[in-house]
């Protein structure tokens, strides 16, 4: 690509901003209660910092457009790359359809129109196809759409955050704060949602598959990284006060929970600003899916291209060479999750489908971490432009094996069935179902590449 890039060290910041940071992730980790702080607190000490800075060293040490799968792939070969890729892929199309189910109900907020479910199908695809188009244009071209959303994310937050603040000193908390309640809480169905954090803290990565649109990514990477990173759990701390001190955890909704407390703040369901907050909210939505998408979409077909997913996926634009398949893919597969949703007995499809994208989303980084411990050991003389400290020890503890176990537990709490009562087995079998179908597809894509090779 000839002449200066496009992709300052700005943009770069309020990409990971963009990419990492996710509104509509707050509110079901706001139904934890004032739990919630304690595990914010610990996930920041015991998860976001080594793998920010996990990722930085490989981001800034192995660049290519794979990612994660390329990580895993150099370290444990392409069977178990194929896995990371696969999973990596496929929370991407569930996640934009968990998004898709939630814009009707936003358009009713702002305009006050009731939709049926036909139209609100349409709504959705329009949502869904909107993402595919913008994401076959370079990110650079893009760059302005993940600056505002970043803008947007932030301004969000720290209102939420004002919001908890003014009802806390005007009326009160609305969660009393006791040493108890400030405990960490062991209930599964509280420890189901601390995948949510964990989900929240995760894409840093993502920013270095823009690294061939960045003036200097060597050094970018890594800033971009620690500062995005130190500004995210700032506002992620802030707007979880902000929730708890607004809304009571029992009237917490995991679809809408920021609008449900300044709502509440308020006293209004409707009216100029309250409408407002919805549009501002769904442009974030728009923001989410087209940054996380140019990452995907990357990694798919770089792993097409090298043998390890459906050649379908490593279909190109003959124009810009935007990866057009994998972006293609996301469509179709969201857009038949979202027309099956009406048929899907569950009152509340976001958290359904949202689940389901954490569990995938989250097996697809577990390999991640002795990934980078390996690379050490096999490739001890490659140049590190960022290199994590640290001796042996702490590289196998605190880089490894703490980040590897909260992803195994948050995955167990979200997708198996922890009781058997009806109530638990009508909202996690679906997971559960829909999972071990993912996994199997991953197995059989995984065995494919074997015997090809």
């Amino acid at each position: 690509m000839s002449g200066k890039k496009k992709f300052s060290m700005f943009s770069a910041i309020l990409s990971v901003i963009c990419v990492v940071f996710v509104a509509e992730a707050a509110a079901p980790v706001a139904a934890i209660g004032n739990s919630q702080y304690f595990w914010w607190i610990f996930m920041i000490i015991a998860f976001l910092l080594p793998y920010g800075l996990v990722s930085a060293e490989m981001g800034t040490t192995y660049e290519s457009d794979g990612g994660i799968y390329d990580w895993v792939k150099n370290a444990y070969g392409s069977k178990m790359g194929t896995r990371v890729a696969w999973y990596y892929w496929i929370n991407f199309p569930l996640w934009m359809a968990s998004l898709a189910v939630m814009i009707p109900d936003l358009l009713n907020i702002i305009f006050g129109w009731e939709f049926g479910t036909f139209a609100s199908i349409i709504i959705e695809l329009i949502f869904i196809w909107v993402i595919v188009v913008i994401s076959f244009f370079p990110v650079c071209d893009s760059v302005w759409i993940l600056n505002g959303a970043a803008a947007i994310k932030v301004f969000l937050a720290v209102l939420i955050g004002v919001l908890g603040v003014y009802m806390a000193l005007t009326k009160g908390v609305a969660n009393e704060v006791t040493v108890g309640s400030l405990l960490p809480s062991f209930d599964p169905d509280s420890l189901s949602y601390i995948s949510v954090i964990i989900f929240n803290m995760l894409g840093f990565e993502v920013i270095c598959t823009f690294a061939g649109d960045m003036e200097d990514p060597k050094k970018q990477i890594p800033k971009a990284i620690v500062v995005g990173g130190v500004v995210i759990a700032a506002i992620y701390m802030f707007s979880a006060f902000g929730i708890g001190a607004a809304i009571p955890t029992a009237e917490v909704s995991t679809d809408s929970g920021l609008l449900d407390a300044i709502m509440l703040i308020t006293g209004k369901e409707t009216g100029i600003f309250i409408a407002l907050i919805a549009f501002l909210f769904m442009l974030t939505l728009f923001g989410n899916m087209i940054s996380w998408s140019l990452g995907v979409n990357n990694t798919a077909c770089y792993a097409a291209e090298n043998g390890d997913l459906p050649a379908v996926f490593g279909k190109r634009s003959g124009k810009n060479e935007m990866p057009t398949g994998a972006a293609i893919m996301n469509g179709v597969v969201a857009s038949i999750v979202v027309i099956a949703a009406p048929f899907i007995p569950n009152e509340d499809l976001f958290w359904s489908f949202f689940a389901l994208n954490l569990v995938m989303f989250l097996m697809s980084y577990v390999p991640v971490f002795p990934a980078f411990y390996k690379m050490r050991k096999i490739d001890p003389d490659r140049e590190r432009p960022f290199k994590v400290g640290g001796s042996d020890l702490v590289l196998k503890l605190y880089y490894v094996a703490l980040p590897m176990i909260l992803l195994i537990v948050s995955i167990i709490f979200t997708a198996i069935p922890l009781s058997f009562d009806a109530e638990t087995l009508a909202a996690t079998l679906p997971i559960t179902t829909g999972a071990i179908i993912f996994i199997i597809i991953g197995e059989i894509l995984a065995a494919k590449k074997k015997k090809a090779a």
